[in-house]
């Protein structure tokens, strides 16, 4: 279905996002832990949407969405963040991302999400 490139440090939280997307038909074709390494696999791999931590070491999300959108104005982010970090979320919208999703996450609101935004 779409080629979708997962951002977070937590391991465990990439691997329960990367079990959602393949069991919804996508395929995740790239994994990295912080903003900065996000820049340069979305440049290599040109992924069809990306889900971006907010909070991550080296360099956090929202710098990350800026770099990207500023290389491809038309690149589909979608935010991940916890619970109360609503602030964050909006400076994230307001820097390019399309959408945000709380975590925990739920299978069905990023598989809904991800067709809304990828208009399939």
């Amino acid at each position: 279905m779409s080629n979708i490139l997962i951002v977070d440090d937590a391991n465990f939280m990439r691997m329960m996002l990367k079990d959602i997307l393949v069991k919804g038909g996508h395929t995740v074709v790239g994994e990295a832990e912080n903003g900065k390494v996000a820049i340069e696999k979305y440049k290599s791999l040109k992924p069809d949407l990306i889900t971006m931590d907010i909070t991550m070491p080296v360099m956090e999300g929202i710098e990350a969405v800026k770099h990207i959108i500023e290389a491809d104005p038309k690149a589909k982010i979608i935010m991940c963040s916890a619970m109360g970090q609503q602030g964050m979320v909006i400076q994230a919208i307001e820097a390019g991302a399309l959408e945000f999703i709380i975590k925990p996450f739920h299978g069905e609101r990023i598989l809904t999400s991800i067709s809304k935004i990828l208009g399939v």
